[in-house]
């Protein structure tokens, strides 16, 4: 009995869904710009710490040495360094042979390169110590104390000062999307939630004789109320569903433009991510309609 009447308002709920025509076309179109502003938001999120880990994975502090530091005194300052393994990872020396080697190769053995290297006569190229960091927020603290260690005066130059700010952008970049995405957000969805409470409110009033004749019958206020309950999920559903084939389509559509910056192709990240987006989208769109409707209800059903 309980099943025939739950199917009876969802029924009279997916009538008023269909009926409503462009009150249902706009509900709909509001509530799925709210939720893609929010899950783009979300999405540029994922693609900016996805490409900040990357290249945090790629980092390393390059010590370069005078030219006149032996390679004895260069390996003593390794080992000095290796000590500190709750802040250093590794640390690899580059002689200058291997340096001017790994240059040559990286220029595809440019003939020109060659050649100007060749006109020099001598291995223009330093010989250096390469440090990764246990994590990324020690290398601030790794440099400053090699600044400041008693071999200072042996280097040349650190490499590290160009890397911090590229991670500073990338950062400001991430916590600036968040923040705005946030804002349109929250605006978008009070939007759809004032939209679809309006539309709740329009069908309460086309039915409003239908309830008198309800009461008369002896339908419960549960029963009278759960078809907007349901309208109002339809709603959201239909809007997730739009709004997870939209981010979908720039998923893939962004997938080439990433590659290389992420340490797989986005749009098998976001795969990786789909069913939280999915499930995520969806709750959320429905929980707007059902929301919107129950405000509506309790503000213009008095039952």
């Amino acid at each position: 009995m309980q099943t025939l009447k739950l199917w009876r308002t969802f029924k009279e709920g997916n009538d008023n869904f269909r009926r409503n025509g462009w009150l249902t076309f706009a509900t709909i179109s509001v509530i799925t710009l709210s939720l893609f502003i929010v899950s783009l938001s979300l999405l540029i999120g994922i693609v900016t710490q996805s490409i900040l880990q990357n290249m945090r994975d790629k980092v390393n502090v390059s010590v370069s040495f005078n030219p006149d530091v032996t390679e004895d005194r260069i390996m003593e300052i390794k080992n000095e360094l290796s000590k500190y393994k709750k802040e250093i990872s590794s640390v690899e020396y580059i002689s200058r042979d291997d340096a001017l080697k790994q240059f040559l190769a990286d220029s595809g053995n440019d003939p020109i390169i060659v050649k100007a290297v060749e006109e020099i006569g001598e291995n223009p190229l330093l010989a250096s110590l390469v440090i990764k960091a246990v994590a990324p927020e020690n290398y601030p603290l790794i440099v400053e104390q090699i600044k400041s260690s008693m071999f200072q005066n042996d280097i040349s130059r650190i490499n590290y000062a160009k890397n911090r700010k590229i991670f500073d952008r990338l950062d400001y970049i991430n916590k600036t999307t968040k923040e705005v995405g946030f804002v349109l957000g929250t605006l978008f969805i009070f939007i759809s939630i004032l939209i679809t409470f309006n539309t709740i409110r329009i069908t309460i009033y086309s039915h409003r004789q239908e309830f008198e004749v309800k009461r008369l019958v002896g339908a419960s206020n549960l029963y009278v109320r759960m078809p907007f309950v349901f309208e109002g999920a339809l709603y959201g559903l239909v809007a997730a569903l739009a709004t997870v084939a939209l981010v979908s389509g720039v998923a893939y559509y962004i997938s080439p433009f990433t590659q290389g910056a992420v340490s797989q192709s986005f749009i098998s990240l976001y795969l990786d991510y789909f069913g939280y987006v999915l499930s995520g989208v969806t709750l959320l769109g429905i929980s707007l309609g059902v929301i919107s409707s129950a405000i509506a209800i309790r503000r213009y059903l008095k039952t």
